[in-house]
């Protein structure tokens, strides 16, 4: 439990322990956490709650701080169970008391847990008095489930933005100001273009409808991750510039190979992107060896990629296919791409590649390079007048 100000608690969970999230999809590096608050005036609200796996930790750590009758309403900002997942346990001890939170989040919740709890729908506007202070509700459609929205309490100017603006990252100093820059927008842009990047359009929308409300603003408290309150607005603009099909002066190749002929042709590709333009960042990953959340990070912050495989009985290789998936998914805007890759046989693989990309929403540049076998000196200087020629058309 930590006191953020006279009248908010946190009240949540940190999970040093966890390495994979969203089942297998998500790597956690850093860890996580789940943040929960109590927020006590003549009123007191809970707002959010733990993982399930955590539940009853929670509820006995919680009884600890508050004789849990005294809790007068429940927030659900968004009915996903890392967040939702002590409300069953939670509800047990205090039956009946009234859970606020969206249409779509009494669908989500009913379908979860299977239970009529004591639902209160809001939308964008409402406001549920605490005493003192007042909570003011935002629907948050999409950002990044269609059942979440945040809540402002006025008087202490802080916005609980469940998902929105949070990291997965495991820290005892719990403020932005606190810890490691680098790993805190290293997280935060992972985050970002592995969970948000297919909504950003709804991003924009939201972030400039909550602009216009000129709020002030003293925190952002997130549902995962550290607490900003040192300018807590440098993470909306982030978000904004994050939304608007965002890229760095990067190109970065994403491969995989048997016999290395393509991790060859991959390297020669970056020697030509790098003599045609030596001020555009050249990064290589191979996607067997790469943590897929963080080869997609790449991507996000890359201007334009190129992406290989050798063909194997008339395909490309399982780790490219599943990026490619992945990827598809995501629909990363405005960048471009070519394929590349060995083949000893049929040779389709790079064809194949391309449409997917294509397919993806890349921006083809060209029909893509292909070399037989291992390539010799010859393919490989090909292979650098192909990097030189993709640098040229993507500067």
């Amino acid at each position: 439990m930590r006191k953020i100000t006279d009248a908010v608690t946190w009240v949540g969970k940190i999970d040093w322990e966890l390495r994979r999230f969203h089942g297998d999809e998500y790597s956690t590096h850093r860890g996580s956490s789940y943040n929960a608050y109590l927020v006590r005036d003549e009123k007191t609200v809970l707002i959010d709650g733990v993982w399930q796996p955590f539940a009853q930790e929670f509820v006995r750590e919680l009884e600890k701080t508050i004789d849990l009758k005294k809790i007068d309403y429940i927030v659900a900002n968004h009915a996903e169970i890392d967040h939702s997942g002590s409300l069953p346990e939670l509800l047990k001890k205090i039956p009946g008391t009234p859970v606020y939170c969206t249409a779509n989040a009494v669908k989500s919740l009913k379908g979860h847990y299977h239970e009529d709890w004591n639902f209160q729908v809001v939308k964008t506007g409402d406001k549920l008095s605490l005493g003192k202070r007042e909570l003011v509700f935002v629907e948050a459609p999409m950002l990044h489930w269609p059942d979440s929205m945040m809540c402002y309490l006025t008087g202490e100017e802080i916005l609980f933005s469940n998902d929105a603006f949070g990291q997965h990252y495991a820290s005892e100093f719990m403020y932005n100001d606190l810890v490691d820059q680098n790993e805190l927008f290293t997280e935060a842009i992972k985050y970002y273009a592995n969970i948000l990047t297919p909504f950003s359009s709804f991003v924009v929308k939201k972030i400039e409808e909550v602009l216009s409300f000129n709020l002030p603003l003293k925190m952002i408290c997130p549902s995962h991750g550290i607490i900003w309150r040192d300018n807590p607005a440098q993470i909306v603009h982030k978000y904004l510039e994050w939304a608007k099909a965002y890229k760095e002066n990067r190109i970065a190749l994403f491969y995989d190979t048997m016999w290395e002929g393509t991790r060859r042709l991959a390297e020669a590709i970056a020697a030509g992107i790098r003599k045609e333009d030596p001020k555009t960042e050249v990064r290589l990953y191979n996607l067997a060896k790469t943590d897929k959340n963080d080869a997609i990070t790449e991507l996000f912050r890359a201007k334009a990629i190129l992406v290989g495989s050798p063909t194997i009985n008339r395909g490309i290789l399982t780790a490219l296919a599943a990026f490619i998936e992945e990827v598809k998914g995501l629909g990363f805007k405005d960048k471009k791409a070519a394929a590349f890759g060995c083949y000893g046989w049929s040779g389709e693989g790079v064809k194949l590649i391309s449409e997917h990309l294509k397919a993806c929403g890349f921006e083809l540049v060209n029909d893509g390079i292909r070399a037989l076998w291992n390539p010799d000196e010859a393919a490989r200087s090909e292979g650098e007048k192909f990097g030189a020629a993709f640098a040229r058309a993507v500067k």
